[in-house]
């Protein structure tokens, strides 16, 4: 089984301050802590794609470069690459560069974005999201699989035997299905024989349950069980003690409060989130014994080849997130490895 961090770059307004922390000092902070998740053992390092002025990152690609060059062995993933809004040929080389750079390390994870700002930006008729997103998906993978492609659909100009390139070191360059518990999304998943990431930040464990069940039931029904892994990404921070789990809470409400009115995002007030934080819930924040029961609790229920913790939400200082990394690192990890040895939970392809 495979563990890794996730930042999705949200900027938040300083707590103390009111004002926004500069973009260039989040992108340092998020490098910051890819380093450290290298250094410290980890096996994965997710990095969101978004294109609103409260995120810092838009082009994954580019920053996880940046890290690649001072990292050694953490794979490098997006989380998402918002493949309906972009072009699968600049999407392959960009991470077939980035594979290079890293001597093997990228992978993508591919989406359809939890946001309707991409397609107006970008141009792309939200009518038509999934249709589009489905096209580009097939182009994708057979980019990865051929160096010279032949194509043609409805949403992009044709490919006549069109020269594909650099070649990325991995053959094939790995492609993650990102799932927010669509049913259709996992079912796709599941007949391409993709790996799946699904997005778990709220409810019990029957919500992502459901969705990996219609995922593996769609992948035996197109002949490829073996091909199928699963991971989650969800909500992270492991604390010292429950007291100082619970002090994160003005941090989360501010994370997910709607910043305009009407705007995305809902409001958590403290029963709320302490219900989530509750064993059966998907909220991952709370002590390191509390976090181990909930990761083997997913582990057993859904058969999780990977865990993503998102660690660096709603402007949490940087030294509390550098600590719950490193206690999931040192001491979550090993804890769940040991519970699950690897004749129980096979790695990730």
């Amino acid at each position: 089984m495979e563990f890794g961090i996730l930042s999705l770059s949200d900027i938040q307004a300083d707590q103390a301050t009111g004002r926004p922390v500069p973009t260039g000092p989040r992108l340092d902070e998020i490098v910051g802590y890819a380093e450290l998740a290298d250094r410290l053992g980890l096996d994965l390092f997710a990095l969101g794609e978004h294109h609103g002025l409260d995120f810092a990152v838009s082009s994954p690609a580019v920053v996880l470069a940046a890290i690649a060059a001072r990292t050694q062995n953490i794979r490098l993933t997006s989380a998402v690459t918002v493949l309906s809004v972009l072009d699968p040929v600049r999407v392959y080389e960009d991470f077939a560069t980035l594979d290079l750079l890293s001597h093997g390390r990228a992978e993508i994870i591919a989406g359809r974005s939890a946001f309707t700002e991409p397609f107006g930006l970008f141009g792309v008729d939200l009518d038509a999201y999934d249709a589009i997103y489905a096209e580009k998906l097939t182009l994708l993978l057979q980019l990865r699989e051929q160096d010279r492609v032949t194509w043609s659909g409805h949403f992009r100009p044709p490919l006549d035997d069109a020269a594909i390139a650099p070649r990325a070191q991995q053959r094939p360059l790995p492609v993650w299905a990102g799932v927010g518990g669509s049913p259709q999304s996992a079912a796709r998943a599941g007949l391409l024989g993709l790996p799946m990431v699904l997005g778990y930040i709220g409810g019990p464990l029957s919500h992502p349950q459901q969705a990996v069940e219609i995922y593996r039931a769609a992948g035996e029904r197109a002949g490829h069980p073996e091909k199928l892994s699963v991971g989650i990404s969800t909500h992270f921070f492991a604390a010292a003690s429950e007291e100082a789990a619970a002090g994160v809470f003005p941090y989360y409400r501010e994370y997910l409060r709607p910043k305009t009115p009407g705007g995305r995002g809902f409001h958590v007030d403290r029963p709320r989130f302490t219900e989530g934080t509750r064993r059966g819930n998907a909220l991952m924040i709370g002590t390191v014994e509390q976090l181990i029961e909930k990761i083997l609790d997913a582990v057993e229920a859904l058969g999780l080849d990977r865990f993503y913790g998102q660690v660096d939400w709603g402007g949490l200082p940087g030294e509390l997130v550098e600590e719950s990394i490193t206690r999931y690192a040192t001491e979550i990890v090993p804890a769940v490895r040991a519970a699950h040895p690897a004749d129980r939970i096979s790695d990730s392809a």
